[in-house]
């Protein structure tokens, strides 16, 4: 029986999930999205527990999608349904996230990138550590962040969200904060300590209300979020079959600049 990737903690009437892949740098790969997507499921019908810690193990909170089973999708016989299949998944964790009627905190030390900085926005609150990096460079392996633009738009707005997606550079915790994407800093030991505090002041709130304020924000107000990341999960999928998706995520595994101009036919 395999080790299990997600590891849960219980302080009082708080549950911390620990994405336990430290030495991949909790990189999401199918399984580990499986037991997340369950974990948070258990935790939500879960009466005892009042709001969630989400963070991960090691230097790392979590590098995103896995590269490497990504690029081996391309072997299997319908690659397309397969990488379709995992922006589904994915998103269904994400939108657990939003919809979970208890408030979910992220505490992020190291590089929160990609689908990792995903997971990090579709929190309710944010504490870092002051080393704390975030960015999404999936244009730089050819592939599209489909699924965590509108909610980087819907959290920072157009303005952050464009300079963000566009350059696919890293950011430092400091500029994070700036846009909103993090609510405090922290040093790196005080990350969980800061996130259990707002936690059990979260759960100082009656139940029902909780559920009803998250419902308000996070589907009211933002009433056509959830149609944006539908169409974004569609567009991710269709992205990893291009021929630059194929270049950007050979140049990874290699660890090469990828070579963009050799993707073009001769006519362009």
């Amino acid at each position: 029986m395999s080790e299990s990737l997600i590891k849960i903690h219980y302080h009082d009437n708080i549950a911390t999930l620990l994405l336990d892949r430290a030495e991949k740098r909790n990189a999401l790969t199918r399984g580990l999205l499986g037991e997340l997507n369950q974990a948070l499921t258990d935790l939500s019908e879960e009466k005892k527990t009042r709001a969630i810690i989400l963070s991960g193990a090691g230097p790392s909170f979590c590098a995103g999608m896995d590269l490497k089973e990504m690029a081996e999708t391309a072997r299997l016989p319908d690659p397309q349904g397969a990488w379709d299949a995992d922006a589904r998944i994915y998103l269904e964790v994400l939108e657990k996230i939003l919809r979970l009627p208890k408030p979910v905190i992220a505490a992020v030390d190291g590089a929160a990138v990609a689908g990792g900085g995903g997971l990090v926005l579709a929190c309710d609150l944010v504490v870092a550590s002051k080393s704390a990096k975030f960015g999404f460079p999936e244009p730089r392996r050819g592939i599209v962040a489909g699924i965590v633009t509108p909610l980087l738009h819907f959290r920072v707005g157009s303005a952050y969200a464009a300079a963000m997606l566009l350059t696919g550079s890293l950011v430092d915790a400091t500029y994070a904060y700036r846009t909103g994407m993090v609510h405090e800093l922290v040093e790196s030991e005080q990350i969980w300590a800061r996130a259990h505090s707002l936690a059990t002041e979260c759960a100082l709130g009656a139940p029902e209300a909780i559920a009803l304020t998250k419902k308000m924000l996070n589907e009211t107000i933002g009433d056509s979020l959830f149609s944006l990341l539908a169409a974004g999960a569609a567009l991710s999928g269709t992205a990893r079959t291009t021929a630059a998706a194929e270049e950007g995520l050979k140049a990874f595994l290699e660890k090469r600049d990828p070579m963009w101009d050799a993707q073009r036919s001769p006519e362009e």
